[in-house]
C-alpha cells in the first residue's frame, strides 16, 4: 500500500534451547498506515514484547521481512538500524526509563540535542507544558510521581516528531485515573502529529482506543480486529 508506514511479512522468531528450539513468535503479517494506531494484547509470555521489538528493530526475525518507513530493517547493519530508530521511531516504556541524573527539561531536550536541534531548550520546554509539566521542568525523575514520569516519557517520545511510536505497557505502572489520563496524552499527541501508534497493553480500555487490534496466544496470532 502506498501510504503503509510499516509493514511485516511472514514474520517469526526462534530461539535456540537446550531441548533445540523455541518458536517465540510463529509466521504472522501486518500492514500499518501512516497515523494508523494497533494495540497488541495477549497474555503474559504469550509474543507481545517480542513482536514489538521486531517491529522496531531491536531483534531480527528468524525469518520474515519488515519494511518501516521505505527501509527494509534487515538490509541494515546495527548501526544503521539504530540511526533509523534515532530519526524515526519513539519509544515508551512501563518503567519510562528516563536518566535519573537529568532533569526532566534535560531528558526532553537529550534527543533533541543529539539529533541537532538548535531550538532543544524551547522546544522541550513547549513539550512539557503541553503534558502539564511546566512547573516541573528542573525536577529530577525521583523528585516526580509516576504519572509525571511518564508524561516526561512522552514529551521525549514525541521530541523529534517520529514517524512511528512504539510503547510497552505505558499505563502498566499507573493507577486507572492517572493511565487515562496518559491514555488521553498519547492520543492527543497521535493526532496532532500523526504518529503511527504500536502499544503492547493489558489495558483494555486503552486497547479499545486503537484503530486495530491484534490478540496472540502462545506465539500465535489469533485474532485481528478492527474496533
Amino acid at each position: 500500500m502506498s501510504n503503509s508506514i510499516l509493514s511485516a511479512q511472514d514474520l517469526s522468531k526462534v530461539v535456540p534451547v537446550a531441548e533445540g528450539e523455541l518458536t517465540l513468535l510463529h509466521p504472522l503479517s501486518l500492514d500499518l498506515q501512516a497515523g494508523d494506531s494497533l494495540a497488541i494484547v495477549g497474555s503474559s509470555g504469550s509474543g507481545k514484547s517480542t513482536l514489538l521489538g521486531l517491529l522496531a528493530g531491536l531483534d531480527l526475525p528468524s525469518q520474515g521481512r519488515i519494511v518501516l518507513d521505505g527501509l527494509e530493517l534487515a538490509t541494515l547493519d546495527e548501526d544503521q538500524r539504530a540511526a533509523v530508530r534515532a530519526e524515526r521511531v519513539g519509544f515508551v516504556f512501563q518503567s519510562f526509563q528516563l536518566i535519573d541524573s537529568l532533569s526532566a527539561w534535560e531528558n526532553v531536550m537529550l534527543p533533541l540535542e543529539l539529533a541537532g536541534r538548535r531550538d532543544a531548550r524551547a522546544h522541550a520546554q513547549q513539550l512539557l507544558e503541553r503534558v502539564g509539566l511546566a512547573q516541573r521542568l528542573r525536577h529530577l525523575p525521583r523528585q516526580l510521581s509516576g504519572g509525571e514520569q511518564q508524561r516526561v516519557a512522552l514529551a521525549r517520545a514525541f521530541a523529534c516528531n517520529p514517524a512511528i511510536l512504539f510503547a510497552d505497557e505505558p499505563t502498566g505502572n499507573l493507577d486507572s485515573q492517572t493511565g487515562e489520563r496518559i491514555s488521553d496524552l498519547l492520543f492527543e499527541l497521535n493526532r496532532e502529529q500523526g504518529t503511527t501508534l504500536v502499544l503492547v497493553t493489558h489495558d483494555e480500555r486503552l486497547a479499545h482506543r486503537c484503530h486495530r487490534q491484534i490478540r496472540l496466544e502462545a506465539g500465535h496470532l489469533l485474532a485481528s480486529v478492527e474496533p
